[in-house]
């Protein structure tokens, strides 16, 4: 199972964009992937958190989770979101988090066993934000994996 510094690894090296808004991972587990972000690389002219790097976060954290789960059995599967929405519930002032989760825990089996007679499956994720233990924005994502040939 991939833990959290092999994940911090992969986003520094293959993600340029979690270096540059210094993305940490937190946790990295099979039922969730939590990464954290400060204001500063992040603010915006309004001194708060820009939409887009929060949307950001929680889209590496959504993604992070299906690439825990996928990495040791499925390591030639690609993982590319498909659709999400955002909902910003407030400004975020400060450092923040997005923890992410199965948007149906029960999905999962119909999940891997799509993608493996077919080399193709969505699964949806969900991620929400907190800043100072206050929730601060929510997002819903649909996520494909695929086999893509690469020969």
């Amino acid at each position: 199972m991939l833990n959290r510094s092999a994940l911090q690894q992969f986003l520094r090296e293959r993600i340029p964009l979690s270096t540059a808004m210094a993305v940490d991972v937190v946790a990295a587990e099979p039922d969730g992937v939590t990464l954290r972000a400060p204001l500063e690389p992040n603010i915006n002219h309004r001194d708060t958190v820009f939409g887009g790097s929060a949307a950001a976060v929680a889209i590496l954290s959504a993604w992070g989770l299906l690439f825990v789960r996928l990495r040791d059995e499925y390591p030639n599967a690609t993982v590319v979101i498909q659709r999400h929405a955002m909902r910003h519930l407030r400004p975020i002032t400060g450092a923040f988090t997005a923890s992410s989760s199965l948007a149906d825990p029960g999905a999962w089996d119909r999940f891997v066993t799509t993608y493996r007679r077919r080399k193709l499956a969505r699964v949806s994720v969900k991620a929400f934000l907190h800043c100072a233990g206050e929730p601060v924005g929510e997002l819903d994502a649909a996520f494909v994996a695929l086999e893509l040939n690469t020969a």
